[in-house]
């Protein structure tokens, strides 16, 4: 009988599956590996959205979480994931700089946004008004972490490679089964493969379509991330990543050439030198229309639990949420209100026989 199976192995997954093995759980994890938006992201943990110079949700507290746990991860898997890059924002005009001083002096925004205006000094990218720093910012490569957790569970034999089939998977009161496999309980961590969830289906799972480019440019020489109205991220070996657009419409995994010419115009606003596209990737990100996860239990099965709707911010949230999903689990202790799913269970189940009088 094992403690957990876990259904998905993206940013989700690993972080619940990792946080079992801190707490020396048995588990074994049912992937097909189909759904990409963990494998194509930037991989940024920043705790300022930057469009609207706001303090992203929980930020503080997910990152004092992440870190730590992104340094245990390495040191398990002997490779290095984290890496401290400096976000820099670019300044548009006065007004924008304006709004950053305003900004950084707020109470919840004075750890993470430098009050300095940083000059640029790279004649490859046209930056007349310099940046703005945020502080407390990295990268972690989460196409590296992904690779490297499916080949350890490989090696432990705690992986099924295939897709879930729903049809094998029975209830018996205190456990279920699937296929040979005994569990206590279930956790599905499936991004956008929720929406073919019998169980969860019913959550407000919108799903956004995001493409990157990677780019070579050997004379850009830029060790920080740039944000302007795309990002470029430095990746080592005259490399960038550059992105994201942000669809709602098409939930496909197919790169389209309408993308990367808007990727490609926004670059050009900014960069100033000669650079080669070299890949053009996509992915669905797992956004909710609250903006906030979707974690919590089944409302009729009471040992089915689902940890999803991470978005855009997978790499902070993760290990955060994933922790708050076991403490719940384990000791009972409430999730938070926020991303409980409670706060949609109840709108879609009106039936008393799930929710007595009171509840």
């Amino acid at each position: 009988m094992l403690d957990y199976l876990v259904v998905g192995l993206g940013l989700a997954g690993i972080s619940f599956c990792e946080t079992l093995e801190k707490n020396d759980k048995t588990f074994v994890v049912v992937s097909d590996d189909s759904q990409k938006s963990s494998t194509v992201a930037g991989g940024l943990y920043n705790p300022v959205i930057l469009k609207r110079f706001t303090s992203a949700w929980n930020a503080g507290e997910q990152l004092d979480f992440a870190i730590p746990f992104y340094n245990g991860l390495e040191n398990r898997l002997g490779v290095q994931l984290d890496y401290k890059v400096p976000v820099l924002r670019r300044f548009a005009s006065i007004e924008e700089q304006n709004m950053w001083f305003e900004a950084s002096d707020r109470i919840v925004l004075k750890p993470f946004l430098s009050a300095k205006i940083v000059s640029n000094i790279n004649s490859n990218i046209d930056a007349p008004f310099g940046y703005g720093e945020v502080l407390g910012t990295g990268r972690i490569d989460t196409q590296l972490l992904q690779e490297k957790y499916w080949s350890y569970l490989v090696e432990k034999k705690s992986l099924v490679h295939e897709s879930f089939r729903f049809s094998e998977l029975e209830q018996h009161g205190d456990y279920v089964s699937y296929q040979s496999l005994k569990a206590r309980r279930i956790v599905f961590a499936t991004g956008y493969g929720l929406k073919g969830n019998s169980f969860f289906n019913y959550l407000p799972l919108n799903g956004t379509k995001g493409e990157l480019l990677t780019i070579k440019a050997p004379s850009l020489k830029e060790e920080s991330v740039v944000k302007s109205s795309i990002f470029i991220i430095p990746l080592g070996n005259d490399l960038y990543r550059v992105g994201a657009t942000y669809k709602w419409k098409d939930k496909t995994h197919t790169p389209t050439q309408e993308a990367k010419n808007e990727l490609l115009e926004k670059l050009s606003v900014f960069l100033r030198c000669d650079y080669e596209v070299i890949d053009h990737v996509a992915g669905i990100r797992p956004t909710v229309v609250d903006r906030r996860p979707l974690v919590g239990r089944h409302p009729q099965y009471r040992n089915i639990y689902v940890l999803n709707g991470f978005g855009s911010r997978g790499v902070m949230i993760g290990p955060w949420a994933s922790n708050n999903l076991y403490k719940y689990v384990e000791t009972g202790e409430s999730l938070p209100k926020e991303m409980d799913i409670d706060r949609f269970t109840k709108k879609y189940f009106k039936d008393q026989a799930f929710f007595p009088s009171g509840s």
